[in-house]
C-alpha cells in the first residue's frame, strides 16, 4: 500500500522509460484486462488507463471485501483475482493462517488507507484525467464501478472514521469528473476571449421578446418557422423532425438549459402567430397553418426530445443501475424544465394575445381549468356548447391556455398544470346552473346516430380527444355508405384544421381512408377502389385547400399521401367516365372528376412544372429539386421500412391510435404504368417540341374532338385546326353530339393528346386563324371537361415560354386583357417594397412609353387563370396554376411579372397586396447584387447597427417585422428584410455564390461591431478600472453575443437557402479558399492581438459549427449524419496541415488561431459525438498543433473524444503534460 501511494503518481518516468510497451504489454496480459473491459485496441495508452482504472478497482473491491460489504454488490463477487491461487504468482504456504490481533489492527489500518488512496486517485489532476477517459470509454464498467462506490459511502465504516476523507467528498470527487478535462487560458487576451466562448444562457424578460434580447439567440428557429409558411414548395420531410434537429441543435450550441430552450422554442413559435396578425390576404398558407405549428408541431418537438430520453433508459440494456437511475433523473429534469417554461411564459402577456378566429376557443381552455380548479366536473359537451353567458365571469384565455391544453393531450403534462400561480384568474366567478344538454361530440360517443344536426355540429367543432376522433374513424371503416360519407365530411372538417390536439391522428386517418383494403370477399373484375368513388372525392376535396396541404407537408405525410393518391389516379384515371354516381344534391360525380380531384392534388405534392435539373448544384442537388413521383415514393418507401426500428419510433407507436390501418407494401412507378407512362411525355414535352400524331390512331381522334369540343364556331365555319398539327387530316367538323361520345374515353387518354391540342390552339392563334379570347375560352372549356388537364395546361406553355419561340402580344385590351388601368401603381409599390429594405435597383423601369407586352404562351396562360371565378370549386385549382404561372413570369424580362400582378390585381383587389409582394421577387431572380444588397440589410439589422429608427433595436423583430399587408394607410407598408429574402431565396437562379457574400458580410457584421463607438469608449474606461479584466469580460462578452448572433444568421440562412449541398460547398471550398487568401489587416485600435481578428475567427467558428449542426445533427440519428465523416474529416485535415505549416495561410495568425481553439473548443464541448467521425490520425495531428499552441487541455478534451484508439494518445498526454 505504501509502494503503491509512493509511486502510482509517478507515471511520467514509467512511460518514457525504453521498455514501456514490453512493460505495459506484460501487465495486461498478466492481469487479463483486455479480457475484462472487452477492449480489443492493445496499445500501451489504453492499457495504462486500464491499468489505472484496475487498480482503483481493485482497492475499491478489497475494501468492500474488507467488511463484508461486497455481498450488497449486484454482482455479489469482485471480477478481480483477489484471493491468492488466483494470482499467477507464486503462494505462500502460511498466507491463510489465523490472523492474529494485531494483523486485525493492520487489516483496518490496510483498508482505511486503501479508500484515502482511492480518493486521491480521484483527487490527483493526472490520475482522475486518466480514470475520467476510463469513464468515456468504458461506460458500462464505470457505471459498476460507481454502483459499488456508492455501496461503500453508505455502508462502510472504515469511510465514516477516516480523517482525511469523508462519503460526500468521496462521491463528489466522481461527480465532478466532467470538469477534469476543463481548458485552461494561457494569455490575458485569449482568457477574455476564452471566457464568453460557453456563453449563451438565455435570461428572461417580458419585455425581451423583440429586441437584441437574448432570446434572440434562438433565431434560426424563428427563420425555419416562417421559411416554413412559404407555400411555393411543399417538403417531403416534416417539419417535426427538421425542427426537432434544429433544436437540439442550437440547445448543444448555445449550451443551454432545456427550460431555456423550450422557452426559445414557444416564443419563437408564438411571434409567428402573431405575425399573421391583420396579414394581407391571398392564396397562401394562413393563421390555421401557422396555429398547426404552434399548437400541435411545437408540441411534437416537444415530445420527441423529452421521449428520446427515455427510449434511452429504456434501450439501455448496456448501463448499471446505477446509471439509469441518473438517466432517470435526467429525464425528470428535461420534463421538469418543460413546465418551468410554460410557467415562465405567462409573463409575455403581448405574445400570448389570442388571434381573433381563436379567442373563443382561447376562453374555452381557461374555462375549462377554472371548472377544475372550482372543482366541478363537466364534459366536454359543456364546453361546445358554452356561449358567452355561460362563461365564468372574469374568464379570458390566452395562447397559453391552448398550448398546456395541447402538451396535456400528448402526455407531457397533467392537470395540475390548471393549478399554476396565475393560470387561471381565481376570482373567476363560477355560473350555477351547468347545462344538462349533451351536444356534438359528448353526444356522438353516447351513441348518438349520425342525423344532419349532428353532422354539422361534428364539422363545425374539432374533436378534442382521440377517442372521439378513432370513433368517427370507426364509423367511416365500418359504417353504411351515407355514414362513411359522413365521417369523411367530419374528419375533413375542424377536427383536420383546427384539431391542434389530435391533427396528427386526423390526417393518419385521412390517408389510411385513402387507401382501403381489399375485401376478402371481393371477386369483382374492376378495382375495388372505384365502388368508394363518391368517398374519396370527399376526402381530396376537403384536404384539397392550402392549409390543408400544408399542414399535412409540416406533419411529413407528403410521402404517404402522394402513396395513396398514386392507386387513385391509376384506377380512376383508367375508368370510362360513363362510372357516375348521383350524389345526395342531385348532382352527377363521374370517374373524371374523381381523377382530376386526385390527379391535381398529387401534382401540389411536387413542383412538376419544373425540370428536374432546375437548380443543379455541382455534383449534387439540392432536395426542391428532387421532388418528383419517384422520389416521394423513395422516401415513402424508406420511412415504411424503417419505422419501428429505432427507440424513438418505439415511443411514437405508443401514441399512434391502435386502430389505425396503414398498408406497408412497398410502392415503385412500375406500380403505375398509366402515371408512368403520362409523367414520361410530361418530361419529354419539357425537354422538347412535340413530335407529329399519326393518323387514324386513337390519340389523333381524341385530339381531333377535343379541338372541336373547344373550338366549335370556327369547326362550324368549316375550318379545322388539326391542320397545323403534323400528320393531322381536315376531316370534317362533327356533330357536338358525335364529339361528346368520342370524348367518353378514360382520363389518361385525353392527358395523352391534350399536349397536340395545345400546340394546334397556340400555333392557329400565332398564325392570326384563331383569336385570343377563343383561345382563352376554349382552354377554359378542356380544363372543364377534364380538370386535370390543367397540368398539361401549365406544363406545355411553361415549356413553350421558355423556348422562346414565340412572338410576344400586345397587352391593349381589345385582343388580349390589359394591364394599364395599375401597372404604373404596381410597378410603384414594388420598387417601394425594396427600397424599404434597402436595395437600390438602378435599372429597375418604371413607368416605360412601350406598351405591355408578353410571350403569347404566357398570355394565354394569364387568360386563362383570370377566367376563373373565386369560389370554393374552383380554389383548388387556382392553387395548381398560381404557383406555376409566377414561377413562369419569374424568369422572363422585366415588367412580365409586374403585368401579370396587374391583371390579377384588377380582378381580385382583396389581393393587391399580396400580388404586389410576389412580384417583388422578380427582381432578385434577375439580379444577383439585389440579393446581396438584401443579404446585406438582413446583417445591418441583427447587430442593431442600422441608424434608422424603426430598426434601431436590432434582433428577431426587425429582421421579421409583422409579416407584409397595409398595416398603413396610402399602400404597403415596408416589408422586413427577412420576410422578403424567405419569400424570394427559392427565385435565386443560383445560389452557389451565397456562401462567399454570407461570409463576406458576416466579416464586415464583425468589424462593426468590435469598431462601434459605444464599444470603444467602454472598453477604453474599463481598462483603467480597478476591477478592468472582469469588466472588460462583460463587454468583450456583449460584443460576442451580437457577434454570436450575425454567426446564428449567416448559418440559418446558408442551411435554409441551400441545404446540405451549400453547407457542404461551404466547408470543403468557400472557408478553405478564405483562409488561403489575403485580407487587409483590420484597423484594431491597437488592442493585443487584434480584438477584430480574434472576433471574427470566432465568429466563423461558430457559424460552420451551426451550419455543421443545422444539416448533420449533434448525433448520429439523422440521415444526412452519414455525410458528415467524409466532409468533417476533410476540414480537419486541413486545419492539420495548416497548423504543421504544409499550408500557407493568407489570414492573420490571430483569426486563424482563434478559429481553430473556437472551432475545436465547440467541437469538444457541444458536438462530441462529430470526433468519432474523425480518422485517429488526424486528431493527433491537431492535438499537437494545439500543444504547441500551449492549449493542452483542448488537445486532451480532442483526443478523449476520439475513441480506444485515441485514448491512448489522451492518456500519454495526460501524463506527460502532468498537473
Amino acid at each position: 500500500m505504501e509502494l503503491l501511494r509512493r509511486h502510482a503518481f509517478s507515471l511520467k518516468c514509467q512511460i518514457n522509460g525504453p521498455n514501456y510497451q514490453k512493460i505495459m504489454k506484460s501487465v495486461g496480459d498478466v492481469l487479463h484486462l483486455s479480457q475484462i473491459f472487452g477492449v480489443k485496441v492493445s496499445e500501451p495508452g489504453l492499457l495504462l488507463v486500464e491499468f489505472v482504472f484496475s487498480i482503483v478497482w481493485q482497492l475499491l473491491d478489497a475494501s468492500l471485501d474488507d467488511e463484508g460489504l461486497l455481498e450488497l454488490t449486484p454482482e455479489k463477487r469482485s471480477i478481480w483475482p483477489t484471493v491468492t491461487q488466483d494470482m499467477e504468482i507464486d503462494s505462500v504456504d502460511n498466507f491463510n493462517e489465523k490472523r492474529s490481533e494485531h494483523h486485525d489492527v493492520l487489516c483496518k489500518g490496510n483498508t482505511t488507507m486503501a479508500i484515502e488512496i482511492i480518493g486521491e486517485f480521484l483527487q490527483n489532476k493526472v490520475t482522475s484525467r486518466i480514470l475520467f477517459l476510463a469513464r468515456r470509454n468504458m461506460p458500462s464498467h464505470w457505471g459498476t464501478f460507481i454502483q459499488q462506490l456508492r455501496v461503500l459511502a453508505a455502508k462502510s465504516v472504515a469511510l465514516r472514521n477516516a480523517k482525511h476523507i469523508t462519503p460526500e467528498a468521496l462521491l463528489n470527487l466522481t461527480s465532478d469528473m466532467h470538469k477534469v478535462v476543463s481548458r485552461k487560458c494561457k494569455t490575458i487576451s485569449q482568457q477574455e476571449f476564452n471566457a464568453v466562448i460557453g456563453s449563451g444562457s438565455l435570461t428572461t424578460s417580458s419585455g425581451q421578446c423583440h429586441g437584441t434580447s437574448p432570446s434572440a439567440h434562438w433565431l434560426p428557429i424563428d427563420l425555419f418557422l416562417e421559411d416554413a409558411m412559404d407555400g411555393s414548395q411543399v417538403a417531403a420531410t416534416g417539419a417535426v423532425e427538421s425542427l426537432t434537429g434544429l433544436v437540439k441543435a442550437l440547445q448543444a450550441v448555445n449550451g443551454t438549459t432545456w427550460h431555456d430552450t423550450f422557452l426559445g422554442l414557444w416564443i419563437a413559435a408564438l411571434r409567428l402567430v402573431q405575425r399573421e396578425r391583420d396579414i394581407s390576404e391571398g392564396p397562401v398558407p394562413r393563421l390555421d397553418t401557422c396555429l398547426c405549428m404552434l399548437l400541435s408541431i411545437t408540441p411534437l418537438v416537444v415530445a420527441n426530445i423529452v421521449e428520446e430520453e427515455e427510449s434511452e433508459l429504456i434501450d439501455g440494456s448496456d448501463c448499471s443501475p446505477t446509471n439509469q437511475i441518473k438517466e432517470k433523473q435526467a429525464t425528470g429534469r428535461c420534463r421538469q424544465d418543460l413546465i418551468s417554461s410554460l410557467q415562465m411564459l405567462g409573463d409575455y402577456e403581448a405574445l400570448l394575445t389570442p388571434p381573433q378566429p381563436v379567442r373563443s376557443v382561447a376562453n374555452q381552455a381557461a374555462a375549462k381549468a377554472i371548472m377544475f380548479v372550482s372543482g366541478l366536473t363537466v364534459g366536454n359537451g359543456y364546453y361546445e356548447c358554452m356561449s358567452i353567458n355561460d362563461m365564468p365571469m372574469n374568464c379570458s384565455g390566452n395562447m397559453r391556455h391552448l398550448i398546456v391544453e395541447a402538451c396535456i393531450s400528448r402526455n407531457l403534462l397533467d392537470t395540475s398544470a390548471y393549478v399554476w400561480p396565475g393560470y387561471v384568474n381565481a376570482r373567476a366567478n363560477i355560473p350555477r346552473n351547468v347545462p344538462v344538454q349533451v351536444t356534438g361530440w359528448s353526444s356522438l360517443m353516447k351513441g348518438s346516430p349520425l342525423t344532419p344536426t349532428l353532422i354539422n355540429a361534428l364539422i363545425a367543432t374539432p374533436a378534442s380527444s382521440l377517442a372521439e376522433i378513432e370513433k368517427i374513424y370507426e364509423i367511416a371503416t365500418k359504417g353504411s355508405d351515407d355514414e362513411k360519407i359522413s365521417a369523411a365530411s367530419i374528419l375533413c372538417g375542424a377536427s383536420l384544421v383546427r384539431g391542434w390536439n389530435i391533427q396528427e391522428h386526423t390526417i393518419l386517418f385521412i390517408t389510411s381512408l385513402l387507401s382501403p383494403p381489399v375485401p376478402a370477399d371481393y371477386s369483382g373484375n374492376e378495382s375495388h377502389l372505384i365502388s368508394y368513388g363518391p368517398f374519396f372525392n370527399i376526402l381530396l376535396v376537403g384536404i384539397s385547400p392550402v392549409d390543408c396541404v400544408q399542414i399535412f407537408s409540416l406533419h411529413g405525410l407528403v410521402p404517404l399521401l402522394a402513396g395513396t393518391l398514386m392507386p387513385l389516379c391509376e384506377v380512376f384515371g383508367s375508368t370510362s367516365p360513363n362510372v357516375s354516381w348521383t350524389l345526395p344534391t342531385g348532382e352527377e360525380l363521374t370517374s373524371h372528376a374523381v381523377f382530376s380531384n386526385a390527379f391535381t392534388l398529387l401534382l401540389r405534392l411536387w413542383r412538376f412544372n419544373h425540370p428536374p435539373f432546375e437548380n443543379a448544384m455541382g455534383d449534387a442537388t439540392p432536395v426542391g429539386s428532387q421532388l418528383t413521383p419517384e422520389y416521394l415514393l423513395l422516401v415513402r418507401n424508406s420511412k415504411l421500412s424503417d419505422f419501428g426500428k429505432s427507440p424513438k419510433d418505439h415511443m411514437k407507436l405508443k401514441r399512434m391510435s391502435k386502430n389505425l390501418n396503414i398498408s406497408l407494401e412497398l410502392l415503385y412507378m412500375d406500380s403505375f404504368p398509366k402515371l408512368k407512362s403520362w409523367y414520361r411525355q410530361h418530361q419529354e414535352c419539357i425537354a422538347s417540341t412535340l413530335s407529329g400524331l399519326v393518323q387514324g390512331t386513337t390519340v389523333h381522334q381524341i385530339v381531333d374532338a377535343l379541338l372541336n369540343m373547344m373550338f366549335r364556331k370556327i369547326s362550324r365555319g368549316g375550318q379545322s385546326l388539326t391542320s397545323t398539327t403534323s400528320g393531322s387530316s381536315n376531316s370534317p367538323a362533327s356533330g357536338a353530339e358525335d364529339v361528346s361520345m368520342r370524348l367518353k374515353v378514360p382520363a389518361w387518354d385525353i392527358l395523352e393528346g391534350a399536349p397536340y391540342v395545345l400546340d394546334a390552339a397556340l400555333t392557329a392563334c400565332a398564325h392570326g386563324r384563331l383569336l385570343p379570347r377563343d383561345l382563352a375560352t376554349g382552354l377554359k372549356d378542356l380544363a372543364d371537361l377534364l380538370p386535370a388537364t390543367l397540368a398539361t395546361i401549365v406544363s406545355y406553355l411553361s415549356a413553350e415560354v421558355t423556348r422562346g419561340i414565340w412572338k410576344p402580344v400586345f397587352m391593349n385590351g381589345t385582343d388580349w386583357p390589359s394591364p394599364s388601368a395599375n401597372l404604373f401603381m404596381v410597378e410603384q409599390q414594388i420598387k417601394k417594397i425594396i427600397a424599404a429594405t434597402g436595395v437600390d435597383v438602378p435599372s429597375l423601369a418604371i413607368g416605360g412609353s412601350s406598351p405591355a407586352m408578353l410571350p403569347l404562351p404566357l398570355a394565354a396562360l394569364v387568360s386563362l387563370t383570370i377566367t376563373y371565378k373565386l369560389d370554393k370549386a374552383s380554389e383548388r385549382f387556382i392553387v395548381l396554376i398560381g404557383p406555376a404561372l409566377s414561377s413562369l413570369a419569374e424568369s422572363c424580362p422585366w415588367p412580365c411579372m409586374p403585368i401579370i400582378a396587374s391583371l390579377w390585381a384588377q380582378k381580385v383587389k382583396r389581393w393587391s397586396d399580396f400580388l404586389v409582394f410576389s412580384a417583388s421577387r422578380t427582381v432578385f431572380h434577375h439580379n444577383i447584387d439585389a440579393v446581396v444588397q438584401l443579404l446585406r440589410s438582413c446583417f445591418t439589422l441583427i447587430p442593431g447597427l442600422s441608424p434608422s429608427t424603426i430598426y434601431s433595436n436590432g434582433g428577431v423583430g426587425a429582421l421579421l417585422g409583422h409579416g407584409f399587408g397595409s398595416h398603413f394607410s396610402g399602400g404597403m407598408s415596408a416589408v422586413a428584410p427577412g420576410i422578403l429574402y424567405l419569400r424570394v431565396h427559392r427565385s435565386v437562379r443560383n445560389i452557389m455564390f451565397m456562401t462567399e457574400e454570407i461570409v463576406s458580410l458576416l466579416m464586415s457584421s464583425v468589424r462593426d461591431i468590435a469598431n462601434s463607438g459605444l464599444f470603444r469608449e467602454n472598453l477604453e474606461k474599463l481598462k483603467k478600472a480597478k476591477f478592468g479584466l472582469r469588466y472588460r469580460q462583460v463587454s468583450l462578452g456583449a460584443a460576442t453575443t451580437r457577434v454570436r448572433l450575425a454567426a446564428s444568421l449567416g448559418a440559418s440562412l446558408v442551411w435554409l437557402s441551400g441545404g446540405l449541398s451549400l453547407v457542404q460547398l461551404l466547408i470543403q471550398e468557400t472557408l478553405p479558399s478564405w483562409f488561403l487568401s489575403a485580407h487587409n489587416p483590420d484597423q484594431d485600435g491597437g488592442e493585443p492581438g487584434g480584438l477584430v481578428a480574434m472576433l471574427s475567427g470566432y465568429a466563423l467558428a461558430y457559424f460552420v459549427v451551426l451550419c455543421g449542426t443545422l444539416v448533420w445533427g449533434v448525433d448520429s440519428s439523422s440521415p444526412t449524419s452519414k455525410r458528415r465523416p467524409k466532409v468533417l474529416g476533410a476540414h480537419l485535415e486541413f486545419l492539420a496541415s495548416a497548423i504543421d505549416g504544409k499550408i500557407s495561410l493568407g489570414c492573420e495568425h490571430a483569426t486563424w488561431h482563434a478559429y481553430v481553439t473556437g472551432f475545436v473548443s465547440l467541437m469538444v464541448g457541444c458536438t462530441k459525438k462529430w470526433v468519432l467521425d474523425v480518422n485517429v490520425d488526424v486528431l493527433r495531428r491537431l492535438s499537437n498543433g494545439l500543444r504547441q499552441w500551449n492549449e493542452e487541455e483542448l488537445a486532451i478534451a480532442l483526443l478523449g473524444l476520439g475513441g480506444t484508439e485515441a485514448t491512448a494518445s489522451a492518456a500519454e498526454l495526460i501524463i506527460e503534460i502532468g498537473p
